[in-house]
């Protein structure tokens, strides 16, 4: 019975999340205004995040070569980044406990590292 309830809280935060993506991108489609970067606004620099927006709009379409030019460090790491919200929900429902191991806490460093680099790299070039 408790994993079921796991699970539910799971499903019902994943589709809030989703449905709040989904809300996100039919307004930016409709008229144009998406969240602007406060790191840009305040240093006039790309922030590592810079081009979320424009990314995952593309990917809605199916436009890979879109996604890479928006944003081409974190492209790559999405199904990685996936596989470890899948790794730990799966955690969550049958333990009760999404906390990271020490391999995935080092993934995470790792992954957070590049994306620090990437922001250093993009404003160089």
């Amino acid at each position: 019975m408790e994993r079921r309830r796991r699970l539910s809280r799971l499903l019902g935060g994943a589709g809030l999340l989703l449905a709040a993506g989904l809300a996100y991108a039919l307004w930016v489609r409709a008229t144009g205004l998406a969240l602007p970067c406060p790191f840009r606004a305040v240093t006039g620099l790309l922030c590592p995040g810079c081009g979320v927006t424009r990314l995952c709009l593309a990917l809605l379409r199916g436009d890979w070569a879109g996604a890479w030019r928006a944003n081409p460090a974190l492209l790559p790491m999405l199904p990685i980044l996936a596989a470890l919200a899948v790794r730990l929900s799966v955690r969550y429902v049958r333990e009760g406990s999404a906390v990271l191991t020490r391999r995935e806490n080092a993934l995470v460093w790792v992954l957070a590292a590049l994306l620090a680099a990437w922001g250093i790299l993009r404003n160089l070039i």
